[in-house]
This record gives structure tokens, C-alpha cells and sequence, in this order.
């Protein structure tokens, strides 16, 4: 373990608030489209633009950690979200609203990519990979936590209510940030040419391949974020009510996490687990599709969730072994790659409105991408 050291609890909190930044608001879509007039499909925006600002957040927060210092750039990063919290606060008309999500998601990313980088800091080795299994199991459960919440201020506040609770957690998290937070930039560090790493990346196919399926395992869950308030709304239920779908989801992601560490503890090879959640997906979209005109479609959804979890942390895993001399930039690239492609299909989804064919298609398009490694494995272990 290195020198310094930040607190966890608040890289904990830094690396959770996007997420839950994100599903916080899901709850809140029907009443802002009620509040500003606009179809269902037009406030399913707001989720498209925020992960398309988010991609380019990912890179930019990620290089100016590089040259302002990590703890300048995160300071910053909040202050931006909290500048688009407030504009969304006192918007007169849903353009408004789309440039504060602009501004919040862009604002948001600086929680991820520096706050991963902060650990990579500080940390390595055996130490490192036991931070991020905790860190892990934090941002997995965040998404349910903004779930519930949301849907619980947006019964009794609106969507007003929702802005001023993103507002007010990222000045906790500013001030926190302010007094508390380290810096962890080491005193020689080696610059890279983000170009090269670029065209290095956009040449390999294995990145596009994974960059792909991230994006895709993402459009299953944030597809359900962006269109179920809606569905739900239309069969009568509440928001509250919309929110505690959260506890099933948090059941899938449990269990999820739990097969996926006990079937590495066994030696399954990742790839192998990656075509198996595919395959979960697809089959349990299609009871998403069969059933999504009752509320009975939450227990495919669980099975979903428990191939997001186990997929997620194998594809992340591998995707840029080839990339360690230059992980951070690679990193922030290969995220920028995976949010603009799930930002453009969250505004597809979002015109459509159908839940059922938008998880179906998601969960093809993973099938597809894993079914030639999984043929050339079957047909090495043939003639083997």
C-alpha cells in the first residue's frame, strides 16, 4: 500500500453518487413529463443526453486529473453537477432541462473516473483488487438505493423535490471533498499521447467487441430505469410503489455478485460466463416482453440483473489487459466509447417505449458478440 491513503468511506460515497444520481431521477420521469407537458418518449431524453454527457466527462475529468490533480478535479467535477442541479431547479421549459442534464451528467463523471483513479493511487497489488471488491459491491446496490429514494421524494416533492436532493447531495459530497479529500497524484507520472492510445484502441476489435457488450448489458438495466416508471405508471401503480421493484432488483444484483464469485472460486473461465448471461438475458427478456403488461414482469427482470452481475465484472475485467502501460487513458477512452453507445440507445429505446423489445434486442446483440469465442471454445476443446 502506498503513502496516501483517502478515506474510503468518502471514495465510497464519490464512486456510488453517479449511480445514484442517475436512478434517483427514474422515478420523477412521468411527473416531469406531465409538469412541462412533453410525451413520455421526450422526457426519456433526459436519460440519452445525461450518459451521452457522461461519455465525455469520462475522458475530460480523466485527463485533467492528469494535469490539474486528482482532489482539483473531482472539487470541480461537483461543482459542475451542483450548477446543473440548480438550473434544473429553476428551469422555465424542458430544453432547460436537458442542458442542466448536460451539465449534471458532464459534472457526475468526475466521481467515476477520478475516484477510480484516486484508488489505483493509492492502492495496488492484492490491496487494490480487495478495494475494489468492496468498492464493487458498493456501486453495485447504489442503483437501487436512488431507486427507492427517488421514488419516495417524488411521491411527496415532485420532480422539484428530486433536483434539490441531487443539489443537496452534491454539496455534502463538495463540502466532504473540500476538507476531507487527499491528493494522491504521484510526483512523476508518465504522460501518454491520448491520440495514440486512441487509434491503438479503435484498431483492436476486441475493444469494440467489449465496449459493445458493456454497453448492452447496460441498455438491459438502464432501459428498465428509463421506461418502466412509465409502463408502471400505466398500469395504475405509484412512484412509491414503482420504487420498491428496487428490492427485487437488489435480490438479482445479490445474487448476481454471490454466482459470480462463487463460480471464479471454481475456475470458470470468464468468457464462459459471459455467453452463459447472455443467454439468461435473452431468455428472460423475453419473459420481460411476454409479461409487460403486469407487474409480475419484476421477476424476469431479477434474472436480468443477476446476468448484468455476473457479465459486467468479467467483460470490465478483461477488456484491457493488453492496455496497463496506459490503463488510465485507456480506460477513460474505452468508457467514452461504451456511454456514447448506450446515450444513442437509450433515445432509440426512449421513442419506442416498449421495454420487452428493447431488453429482447439488447440481449441479441450480446448473444451475437459472444457466439464466435464460444464456438472457437468448443471447437479447441473438441479437438483437444
Amino acid at each position: 500500500m502506498k503513502t496516501q491513503t483517502p478515506s474510503l468511506w468518502l471514495l465510497g460515497a464519490l464512486l456510488m453518487f453517479p449511480q445514484i444520481a442517475e436512478t434517483i431521477y427514474s422515478p420523477a420521469l412521468p411527473d416531469l413529463a406531465e409538469a412541462f407537458d412533453v410525451s413520455f418518449d421526450t422526457a426519456s431524453l433526459t436519460l440519452s443526453v445525461y450518459f451521452s454527457a457522461f461519455a465525455v466527462g469520462v475522458v475530460v475529468w480523466g485527463r485533467l486529473a492528469d494535469t490539474l490533480g486528482r482532489r482539483t478535479a473531482m472539487l470541480i467535477g461537483l461543482a459542475t453537477y451542483a450548477l446543473g442541479s440548480v438550473l434544473a431547479m429553476v428551469a422555465p421549459d424542458f430544453h432547460v432541462v436537458l442542458l442542466a442534464r448536460v451539465i449534471s451528467a458532464f459534472g457526475a463523471a468526475t466521481g467515476s473516473v477520478v475516484g477510480q483513479t484516486m484508488l489505483r493511487d493509492s492502492y495496488e497489488g492484492a490491496e487494490l483488487g480487495r478495494v475494489f471488491s468492496i468498492m464493487g459491491m458498493a456501486t453495485a446496490i447504489s442503483p437501487v438505493i436512488g431507486l427507492i429514494l427517488g421514488s419516495v421524494v417524488t411521491t411527496y416533492s415532485g420532480y422539484l423535490g428530486v433536483f434539490t436532493t441531487l443539489l443537496g447531495l452534491a454539496v455534502v459530497l463538495l463540502v466532504g471533498s473540500t476538507f476531507a479529500l487527499i491528493e494522491t497524484k504521484p510526483v512523476h507520472t508518465q504522460r501518454v499521447s491520448l491520440a495514440t492510445v486512441c487509434r491503438a484502441m479503435l484498431r483492436d476489435r476486441s475493444i469494440w467487441k467489449n465496449a459493445i457488450l458493456v454497453a448492452a448489458f447496460n441498455l438491459m438495466l438502464f432501459g428498465y430505469y428509463a421506461i418502466a416508471p412509465f409502463t408502471f405508471k400505466q398500469l395504475g401503480f405509484s412512484s412509491i410503489e414503482f420504487g420498491y421493484t428496487g428490492v427485487a432488483l437488489a435480490l438479482g444484483s445479490f445474487a448476481g455478485s454471490m454466482i459470480n464469485k462463487s463460480l471464479l472460486k471454481r475456475g470458470f473461465d470468464a468468457n464462459t460466463m459471459v455467453s452463459s448471461s447472455s443467454a439468461l438475458a435473452v431468455l428472460c427478456s423475453a419473459g420481460v416482453g411476454a409479461l409487460q403488461g403486469s407487474y409480475l414482469l419484476v421477476l424476469p427482470m431479477m434474472g436480468i440483473v443477476v446476468a448484468y452481475g455476473i457479465a459486467i465484472p468479467n467483460i470490465l475485467g478483461q477488456a484491457l489487459v493488453n492496455y496497463r502501460q496506459y490503463a488510465g487513458s485507456a480506460g477513460a477512452l474505452f468508457g467514452l466509447m461504451y456511454y456514447l453507445m448506450l446515450g444513442v440507445s437509450l433515445g432509440i429505446a426512449g421513442i419506442f417505449q416498449n421495454l420487452g423489445g428493447t431488453l429482447f434486442t439488447a440481449s441479441l446483440i450480446t448473444l451475437v458478440f459472444v457466439l464466435p469465442t464460444t464456438k472457437k471454445r468448443l471447437a479447441s476443446a473438441t479437438n483437444s
